[in-house]
């Protein structure tokens, strides 16, 4: 499952996300209504998450998975999504995408032009050569630690989680570290 596991990983990455990787984003979101969009929304776990933890606040507009586990969630490809018109104000994406590197760059890039967005994947990528350019955009992470990604099994993940917010209009900003006491 991960770099140092001997688990095959789940088949584009599907492991629905907890509540416990959910809670820490929370005071991180704006404190009065706010509309979002899932595009990588598997079972529809995460929307279901942000719903109970902002008492409603937050309302996803559009959810989508490229083999959707839900039946209202749309089938698409998140980086063939392009939202003009259709949607007036989109004030965030917030999603648990694939951790694989060439979708994932791929995923920053596209999104962070149509709006802010808030990522859930490791931690470690944050001190790689290959995060550099797009850590130019990313203005806050929040740290959320080991995450149990498989229910019903007695142990977490191998590596340390977070939540990074990439925001390409927000340039003059650095990077916020919001870190987690274990």
């Amino acid at each position: 499952m991960g770099k140092r596991s001997d688990f095959e990983r789940v088949p584009r990455d599907y492991y629905p996300t907890p509540i416990e990787a959910v809670e820490p984003l929370i005071a991180h979101l704006p404190y009065e209504k706010f509309d979002y969009v899932e595009p990588c929304a598997g079972d529809g776990r995460l929307i279901h998450h942000i719903h109970e933890l902002t008492d409603g606040l937050g309302k996803c507009l559009y959810a989508c998975d490229i083999e959707p586990r839900h039946p209202d969630i749309k089938q698409m490809n998140a980086l063939e999504i392009s939202f003009g018109s259709q949607y007036k104000v989109l004030d965030l994406c917030i999603t648990n995408p694939p951790w694989e590197r060439k979708f994932l760059h791929a995923f920053i890039d596209h999104w962070t032009e149509i709006c802010p967005t808030w990522l859930l994947f490791d931690a470690d990528w944050a001190h790689t050569k290959q995060s550099a350019a797009l850590m130019t955009y990313c203005t806050k992470i929040v740290s959320i630690g080991r995450v149990k990604w498989i229910e019903g099994s007695k142990m977490t993940g191998k590596d340390n989680c977070a939540w990074y917010l990439f925001d390409k209009d927000d340039r003059n900003a650095h990077t916020e570290f919001y870190g987690r006491l274990m």
